[in-house]
């Protein structure tokens, strides 16, 4: 007799409330346990990859490589010459380390029974407890000025140096190989994630599961399968994000700006003081701004453009547009130096028009300040985004140099009003750019001083170090006074620093602008608004320690007469440096157009959020590369347009990435 089970309920054609789940489904919210759910991963471990940036499963399996090892021959010791990257395998004989300056250097003796060779490893002291006598490595490298300078390495057994391996980015506390064994034992994970692009958009785009795409990146057979691997993921990211900014644009298409017509009396006028006809490039601008400030849709516009090509010109025209109409126009700089610059500039226009334009900043007397809130143009730095300073009615603003104001700093400036905005990154002009180590550093000066004997004038940049506002005004002070002593004790040297009251800097640049100075020793304070066409050297001291963005605005101080400029960079020798430090140094020498450097840095110091405030770092976007995929971007954009009715999964991954996004950090 066979037994059966009674039947308690009956069929229906009404579906359950809720379907019992499956097995083997995914199961996202394991992807988000803390690393210490891994093996090997105790607490020390957690807290440097906690520096890296990764917190979760996620994070680990987010964590892209920035390049693939190829296969490389394996040689002989004894068969070792020319510079090409190879493999050895040997044991160690013996191990040492010394210091070179700041270098630490270990090298260890290695043999395989042919020859012996010395190999070398800067900057991982840790290295020298792990390589015991006795033991067998396999090393990658190529042979260099201390024996055999490796690359990457395996201490017995490892996968390090295989033929074909990703290499992560990682610190000097946790190697890249070390990363890759922690993503081994969280790939296991991928089946956790859900795949948000729907079924058939990933068949008419030809792209794999989300699941797929994440283990061809970390373990790919060769670079083909890696970038269609990263491909996939990085057009969802681009998909996503270009869905939910365009949600935020149809969002501010209903808020409303002041609608300025057309120009009028006042823009003639304008037009006829100035003593120059404006440029085809100048005239373009004006009418595609023109066309803005006609709409009710508050404008968001970036004017380019090369040093001296009149982008102030541009500028002045689009705040005079409100002033014409009632309204204000502000300008806001990043410095009170540069603030100033912009005011004598358009100062006298402004007067011979019969437009009031005042000056604000943090050194302004309190009447003034009252005063300036109600001029026509108002210029000025972060004070006129202070705390109780009220802008009368504002309808445009322009930002320059707005790459250094934060993301909140520049809303500020429109906050409880939707005015016209133009934004204007800073520009540059071609100079001769070129590297020097610091044991040579007396060459700098020697090349220096010839050119000082001509009559040029000069910047001296001191090091960068992380300490206080004092602390950096005296090491300038102290370098001016070596300087007056020593390598160039023929020459006026001045001291420019921020501990210096707005009178006195004031007073040191006017001499130096003047020619009663040669040389200004000064720290990054210098970085923007000043403006000596005679000035033609720069010598930045341990450039190393500079970002590339910094590195490249101190470079614009010079540059701006008719005479060939030059920018020394002293840095310490190449083995000492890390590797984003050697790019950034090769990035400036090679290039001297900004937007070039700026895809470079964005890629060097992470696009910072995109969905946030913070402007550098660890990105939001971590398989799709800004500079690089700008054809699968496109892409993006048009299937983010041909999405009319967004399926629901692409809904709630949409709503996921923008969760506590501040919808005008998107503006």
């Amino acid at each position: 007799m066979i037994a059966s089970r009674r039947q308690t309920v009956f069929a229906s054609l009404d579906p359950p409330q809720a379907w019992p789940a499956t097995r083997g489904r995914p199961q996202p919210q394991r992807l988000d346990r803390e690393l210490d759910v891994l093996p090997g991963v105790g607490v020390t471990l957690k807290r440097k990859l906690a520096k890296l940036g990764l917190y979760t499963i996620s994070d680990l399996l987010q964590h892209r490589p920035h390049r693939y090892e190829s296969a490389v021959d394996e040689v002989a010791i004894a068969a070792l010459g020319g510079d090409e990257e190879v493999a050895i395998a040997g044991e160690v004989l013996d191990v040492r380390s010394r210091r070179r300056g700041r270098l630490k250097i270990v090298t260890a003796t290695i043999s395989d029974g042919t020859a012996s060779i010395k190999a070398t490893w800067f900057n991982q002291p840790w290295l020298e407890e792990q390589l015991r006598t006795g033991i067998h490595v396999r090393l990658r490298g190529k042979q260099g000025r201390y024996g055999f300078d490796v690359k990457s390495y395996d201490v017995g057994a490892g996968d390090a140096t295989a033929d074909f391996a990703p290499v992560y980015p990682a610190s000097e506390e946790i190697p890249p190989k070390r990363v890759r064994t922690l993503v081994g034992h969280a790939l296991g994970h991928v089946v956790d994630y859900f795949d948000p692009l729907p079924a058939d958009m990933r068949q008419r785009e030809g792209m794999p599961l989300k699941r797929d795409a994440i283990v061809a990146v970390h373990r790919p057979e060769d670079e083909h399968e890696a970038e269609i691997g990263r491909r996939r993921l990085a057009f969802e990211e681009l998909l996503l994000l270009q869905v939910g900014i365009a949600r935020r644009a149809a969002e501010r298409e209903r808020t409303l700006a002041p609608s300025l017509g057309n120009a009028g009396e006042l823009i003639e006028r304008y037009r006829q003081v100035l003593p120059f006809a404006l440029t085809p490039y100048q005239e373009q601008a004006v009418r595609e701004i023109d066309a803005d400030l006609a709409r009710a849709v508050p404008m968001q516009r970036l004017l380019q453009g090369d040093v001296g090509s009149g982008k102030t010109v541009v500028a002045l025209y689009a705040l005079l547009r409100a002033v014409e109409h009632g309204r204000q126009g502000a300008l806001m700089a990043p410095t009170e130096t540069l603030a100033e610059q912009h005011f004598l500039t358009i100062e006298g226009l402004c007067a011979e028009l019969g437009v009031t334009c005042a000056l604000l900043t943090s050194a302004s007397p309190k009447k003034v300040r009252v005063a300036a809130l109600n001029a026509d143009v108002v210029v000025g730095t972060h004070a006129l985004i202070q705390e109780g300073v009220e802008l009368r009615d504002l309808a445009v603003a322009v930002v320059d140099e707005q790459h250094r104001f934060g993301v909140e700093q520049r809303k500020a400036l429109a906050e409880g009003r939707t005015p016209h905005v133009l934004h204007m990154p800073a520009s540059r002009k071609p100079i001769v750019t070129s590297r020097i180590q610091e044991e040579r550093a007396s060459m700098a000066y020697t090349r220096l001083t010839r050119l000082l004997r001509e009559g040029r004038q000069a910047y001296v940049v001191c090091p960068l170090v992380e300490a206080s506002e004092t602390t950096l005004a005296r090491a300038a002070e102290d370098e001016a006074e070596r300087l007056r002593g020593a390598e160039l004790k023929e020459f006026r040297v001045g001291c420019l620093h921020g501990r210096l009251k707005p009178d006195a800097r004031r007073e040191v640049m006017a001499r130096f602008k003047a020619a009663e100075l040669d040389v200004l020793v000064a720290t990054t304070v210098i970085e923007v608004g000043v403006d000596v066409p005679n000035a033609t050297v720069m010598i930045v001291q341990e450039a190393d320690r500079f970002g590339l963005a910094q590195l490249h605005q101190l470079r614009g101080r010079v540059g701006r007469g008719a005479e060939q400029s030059y920018c020394l960079l002293v840095s310490r020798a190449k083995e000492e440096l890390t590797e984003t430090a050697e790019r950034r140094l090769e990035a400036l020498v090679a290039s001297t157009d900004g937007f070039e450097l700026a895809e470079i840095d964005l890629e060097l110091r992470g696009g910072g959020q995109f969905l946030g405030t913070r402007q550098h770092g660890a990105t939001d976007l971590h398989f799709a590369h800004i500079r690089l995929d700008r054809p699968l971007l496109e892409r993006a954009r048009t299937v983010a347009r041909e999405l009319a009715v967004l399926p629901d999964v692409l809904d709630d991954a949409v709503d996921a990435l923008f969760a506590g996004t501040d919808p005008d950090a998107l503006a």
